[in-house]
């Protein structure tokens, strides 16, 4: 029989080490971003590939629905990776590196707050997003891992995990977002699901 043990241990440690590293101010600055976006009733755009993906619409579920059942305003967070067929279409007939940039063309505003996740920084489609959205003025947030990639230069606030490690870029990415909605509950008085 294998024995995992040390590979489960290894892991484990690898989290709490980041755990105890993990940077407090990016999240106050994304906070900050968040509840701005909130005040103004800007839209909020999220989006990824692959896992990034799924957290994008874990973000927008917790917000759209996790936060606001509990507020008269609601927040604006829309996923772009979550109409596949929109996805597919622009895809098939414009072009894969577009497929959120796209989306934002004529919709986005300055005061927006624009979120490209991406483990490695480097997914064309999540930089091509951000760099749209810098020119239109918005506030554009880069969530990555690895060494930050393109990402890193074009995002106006970035939560960096250096590591090359994808499934722990993404287990961070998730406790990030999970962070940001916990600190608005308890600072709105919002005690929500047990």
């Amino acid at each position: 029989m294998v024995e995992y043990g040390k590979k489960i241990k290894a892991y484990i440690d690898t989290e709490i080490g980041l755990l105890q590293k993990f940077d407090t101010d990016t999240v106050e600055k994304l906070l900050y971003a968040f509840i701005k976006a909130y005040e103004e009733e800007a839209a909020i755009y999220v989006f990824g590939n692959g896992g990034s993906a799924s957290t994008a619409s874990h973000v927008a579920n917790d917000f759209n629905k996790g936060i606001s059942e509990y507020t008269e305003k609601k927040f604006h967070v829309c996923c772009l990776n979550d109409n596949m067929a929109t996805v597919l279409a622009v895809a098939n007939d414009i072009g894969y590196d577009d497929i959120f940039s796209f989306q934002m063309k004529n919709k986005i505003k300055e005061g927006d707050l624009v979120i490209g996740i991406s483990g490695s920084g480097n997914s064309r489609n999540v930089v091509n997003a951000l760099q749209y959205a810098k020119e239109q003025k918005a506030t554009t947030v880069g969530w990555v891992g690895f060494d930050g990639g393109k990402v890193l230069e074009v995002a106006d606030i970035t939560f960096h995990v250096p590591l090359p490690d994808m499934q722990i870029v993404e287990d961070f990415h998730l406790i990030l977002n999970h962070m940001l909605m916990s600190v608005i509950m308890q600072e709105w008085g919002i005690k929500g699901h047990c």
